[in-house]
């Protein structure tokens, strides 16, 4: 692979080209909307429109896009030509600084909650001039100038995911300065980053292509599990297969190119299944890195003889796909303030600042678990290494012994130093150890100088998560100040609110084994929520407190929240009725005619054998086997297409169409799965009509 500066990054309208391409007057005064949100003048929009379109000129561009995130979880855009109409028959090639900033595409086909209608379709995309533009190519197709923007209405309400989590970026920003202040630094500005870990499956083409529920539903709704699974433990970290490693090869070319820092690869534990992760970044620029990322897993895949499955459970009984988020705060200077450095029992800022962090997790774990929430999400949660659906904070060893001192002794004590490993034999290196060990059943785990956010579904936008873990944090530091600002000696002050905060919230942090059935009673007993399902944890979002919260930090009003909180209860409506129709049409349409298919040969069978005088009892046991499973298979598929048809009765009332679907609907999928997946066990593999799990798994 070519790895020489042409190519990383040449896809990027980065920092970089910005400062050769732009007058460095102009350059210097982006720079200051982009680092300090300065306000940003039409003039330098118009500099930075003309070099923008001729840099993506140059690498073929012919259209451009605002390039936006609606509440769907993958993104849009209208292409448009750079190409303009004189009026006597001729063109020229035309970008304004006005059609930079804004632009109109139509807002009522996309998920509003009722906010947008047919009759009132006007939105604005507006340009985030601080994520950087970037020209995507169409394989033997044109090349489009992408320019991330924001998606609003025409009363002003976001539409989608980057706006809130802008402002919560924002919120948090401006809380986090105020405790620096008191501790006499001024940086401009606080930012939080992520970097967020991708997994995905990779299956052979051919193979996803002759699977209804994969290309429609993105699981696999039938199929009985392989005679190997992820038992042996043979998958996790193992040489990857040259196939793939072309594949890898190939991605990480594309995804360098656009300027995303993809960094580790490697297996994961469930055989077809990998991951890439990034390097840290700001948390709406790795926002839309992240989408670059799966948009091009699925694009390479496509190019290389894979299918790229994102769900969060393709297939059952093996491990499902998250995207773990490392969240971090750092200021303009350059430190990161959830680093404990040398001598945590010392830093007092760290400790205030991590006091606050455990906190916000206390106090809105409800709130915390619904932005993870999605329907692929509730297959996953709690099982084969990904967290429960509990919210807990883990600390590790030395952060978890300097709480306890703090909370039982009032003041921290020595905190444990990182041991010195000696291999005990000569040619391994001595080396320092981490001061704390991972715990990969934490939803939300402390590793070293960041925190992991690990209940986030694969296929979910960074954006909702973060924007709900920047604005908690925000409201615990707002409140933090608020105490700290009025104290006559900060010092000691901060100190005893350290202490205070973290005795008042000790039930949030647990260290043990989430997936032990004794955290789930000591959960229960210290009264932390179990939510479970999609469906429940919509319902904590749109509280009194939430609203003030949200509102008071300018991240949400009441009516953009009330409206995702409609958005997410009818996507989980529509997502299990996509699923039960699928699952109807396989059964009626592959299954069923295939399974009396083999039936008739084996009858047959039975048929010729009996002319010759030979015994057919095994035969006839066999189609008795499967002519009972049959018989169940048909009447559970008449049963749920029953149920399914009267889900419409409910659909006035979002929240209770989505709650029928959960508990009539989906809780119906294994009654007619069951014996579908037993007689996928009975019928001769030439005649089943899917591609099994053995094959999809096994066979990349």
């Amino acid at each position: 692979m070519d790895l020489t500066a042409e190519v990383l990054g040449k896809r990027s309208f980065c920092e970089a080209v910005m400062r050769a391409r732009l007058p460095k007057a102009v350059f210097k005064e982006l720079k200051k909307t982009i680092d300090y949100g300065a306000p940003l003048d039409t003039a330098i929009a118009d500099s930075v429109a003309i070099a923008m379109r001729e840099w993506a000129k140059e690498l073929g561009a012919t259209h451009y896009t605002h390039w936006f995130h609606p509440l769907t979880n993958v993104t849009a855009e209208k292409q448009d030509s750079f190409m303009d109409p004189v009026g006597d028959g001729t063109f020229i090639t035309e970008f304004t600084g006005k059609e930079l900033i804004k632009a109109e595409p139509d807002a009522s086909s996309f998920p509003t909650g009722g906010l947008r209608g047919t009759s009132s379709a006007r939105g604005y995309t507006v340009w985030d001039c601080s994520s950087p533009a970037f020209v995507k190519e169409i394989p033997n197709g044109c090349k489009v100038l992408c320019i991330p923007t924001i998606f609003i209405s025409y009363g002003g309400e976001a539409l989608d995911h980057k706006t809130p989590l802008l402002r919560s970026m924002d919120a948090v920003g401006t809380q986090a300065l105020r405790i620096l202040n008191l501790f006499g630094k001024n940086p401009v500005k606080v930012t939080p980053s992520v970097g967020p870990e991708q997994e995905y499956f990779l299956i052979d083409k051919a193979k996803y292509e002759k699977r209804l529920d994969l290309k429609l539903t993105g699981r696999t709704l039938f199929g009985a599990p392989s005679p190997k699974g992820q038992e042996m433990d043979d998958q996790y970290f193992a040489i990857i297969k040259d196939k793939v490693s072309y594949f890898m090869e190939d991605l990480n070319k594309h995804l360098w190119e656009y300027g995303v820092p993809a960094k580790t690869q490697h297996n994961e534990a469930a055989p077809a299944q990998h991951e890439i992760a990034p390097i840290f970044g700001t948390t709406n620029i790795a926002n839309d890195q992240n989408q670059i990322v799966m948009e091009t897993l699925k694009k390479v895949a496509d190019r290389t003889g894979f299918a790229c499955l994102l769900h969060e459970k393709p297939f059952a009984g093996i491990n499902g796909s998250g995207k773990h988020n490392n969240w971090s705060l750092s200021t303009s200077d350059g430190e990161n303030l959830i680093d404990p450095g040398k001598e945590p029992e010392t830093n007092l800022q760290f400790q205030v600042f991590l006091a606050a962090i455990l906190e916000a997790v206390d106090n809105h774990p409800e709130l915390l678990r619904m932005s993870a929430a999605c329907p692929g999400n509730d297959h996953r949660l709690g099982a084969l290494e990904a967290p429960p659906a509990i919210i807990s904070a883990y600390l590790g060893d030395q952060l978890g012994e300097l709480v306890n001192q703090i909370i039982e002794n009032g003041e921290p004590g020595t905190s444990p130093k990182r041991k010195l490993y000696r291999a005990g034999c000569s040619v391994i290196p001595e080396f320092k150890m981490d001061a704390t060990d991972r715990n990969r059943t934490s939803p939300f785990a402390f590793t070293g100088n960041k925190f992991e956010f690990r209940m986030v579904g694969s296929t979910q936008s960074v954006a909702q998560p973060m924007m709900v873990l920047n604005t908690i944090v925000a409201e615990a530091l707002s409140d933090f100040a608020d105490v700290l600002e009025k104290a006559d000696d900060f010092e000691a002050a901060a100190k005893q609110l350290v202490v205070d905060k973290l005795r008042e919230h000790k039930r949030i942090i647990f260290n043990g084994d989430g997936y032990s059935k004794e955290w789930i009673e000591e959960s229960a007993k210290r009264g932390l929520p179990n939510i479970p399902t999609m469906v429940e944890a919509i319902d904590y979002f749109v509280t009194d407190e939430n609203i003030r919260m949200f509102e008071k930090h300018g991240v949400l009003s009441e009516v953009e929240m009330r409206s995702r909180e409609i958005v997410l209860y009818e996507s989980y409506a529509k997502q299990i009725n996509l699923e039960a129709l699928t699952m109807i049409e396989m059964s009626k349409r592959q299954i069923i005619p295939a399974v009396l298919s083999y039936e008739g040969s084996l009858a047959s069978s039975v048929k010729d054998l009996k002319t010759v005088g030979v015994s057919a009892d095994a035969q006839l046991a066999l189609i008795r086997k499967i002519d009972e499973q049959l018989a169940l298979l048909m009447e559970a598929t008449d049963r749920l297409e029953e149920i399914t048809q009267k889900a419409a009765e409910y659909k006035d009332d979002p929240k209770a169409w989505a709650f029928y679907y959960h508990d009539e609907v989906f809780s119906f999928f294994d009654t007619v799965r069951t014996p579908a997946d037993k007689l996928e066990k009975l019928v001769a593999a030439d005649a089943w009509p899917l591609p099994t799990y053995e094959e999809m798994l096994f066979e990349q």
